[in-house]
């Protein structure tokens, strides 16, 4: 038998010295992941988001290693298939104990929708925009919310194996200064979003193109961008409609070419998974929004959520 410092050791060891190696072992690992994650955002500072991402899978398999990155599985995809979709009613009461929960998403969801199709025709009014249960919040009030939705954003993202690159949230002043000043979480693995704006040229000179996407790459896509939304449901029991997230997914949907009820099931298969993610990991995002009010980098934001898993 061979201790903690590799000297040959043939007397057992008692069930206290047992912990207390085992505590330095961890604490060992714990300062080992902070070095590899300051790494990380050097690498993400210069641009490089291959070299980071090596790095993050690499602490996946070491001492110390990240519990979270990547380690929720979504619900089994059977229940992708319309028919059972139709007939098995999802509701949130089996993770929330709100059966509206999904289907209050899924309105706000429509309601971007509908927003943007009004505001596109100059027929939008605040009055559109307080149907459902928007307020008339303070600067503070929206800074805080708009934490919460990125935060959920990042912690879905992160939980499935999606590494943030760069965050933005905007400061209580922004938001004095000018309403609709937005937050946002760039990842890596989502650059297909620019082939979109591509392909939306071409369309705009009548040359139609259909884009293609793994299954695994848009279910975990559509889970990140309406986790926003999931987060403000949870916390407040509305959303405040910015219709931005709404956009992307749905310009995602149409370059592939989605039927609208494909779509529909598509959305609310993803509603689904991030409102477990979210409901079970409630600290981690809690702690992890605290760290993004202050701006902290995306190493300090990873160490946050890691300490706050359950």
């Amino acid at each position: 038998m061979y201790n903690i410092f590799g000297i040959k050791s043939w007397c057992p060891i008692t069930a206290a010295q047992a912990m207390v190696l085992s505590r330095l072992e961890e604490d060992g690992g714990t300062v080992r992941r902070r070095g590899v994650l300051t790494r990380v955002d050097r690498e993400l500072d210069k641009g490089k988001y291959k070299e980071a991402l090596s790095l993050v899978k690499q602490l996946q398999r070491q001492p110390g290693r990240l519990r979270g990155f990547g380690a929720i599985k979504l619900v089994p995809n059977k229940m992708l298939e319309l028919n059972g979709l139709q007939n098995r009613e999802i509701s949130s009461a089996s993770c929330t104990g709100e059966p509206s929960l999904i289907d209050n998403v899924m309105h706000s969801i429509e309601c971007c929708r509908r927003f943007a199709i009004e505001e596109q025709e100059g027929l939008a009014s605040e009055s559109v925009s307080s149907v459902d249960n928007e307020s008339d919040n303070s600067a503070s009030e929206d800074h805080f919310m708009c934490l919460q939705h990125e935060a959920g954003h990042f912690l879905v993202g992160y939980l499935l194996g999606i590494l943030p690159k760069r965050y933005r949230i905007p400061s209580v002043q922004d938001l004095m200064e000018e309403r609709f000043a937005g937050g946002m979480v760039e990842f890596l693995g989502f650059e297909f979003l620019s082939e979109i704006d591509v392909a939306d040229t071409l369309n705009k000179h009548r040359k139609k193109t259909k884009g293609t996407l793994s299954n695994e790459t848009l279910n975990r896509f559509l889970c990140v961008v309406v986790a926003g939304l999931v987060a403000e449901h949870l916390l407040f029991g509305y959303s405040e409609m910015l219709h931005s997230d709404v956009k992307k997914m749905d310009n995602v949907l149409k370059w592939l070419d989605f039927t609208e009820d494909e779509a529909y099931y598509r959305v609310r298969y993803a509603a689904l998974n991030s409102i477990i993610m979210l409901s079970t990991h409630d600290l981690a995002r809690s702690k992890l929004a605290e760290a993004m009010a202050s701006r902290r980098s995306i190493s300090f934001c990873i160490h946050t959520i890691e300490n706050s898993l359950k």
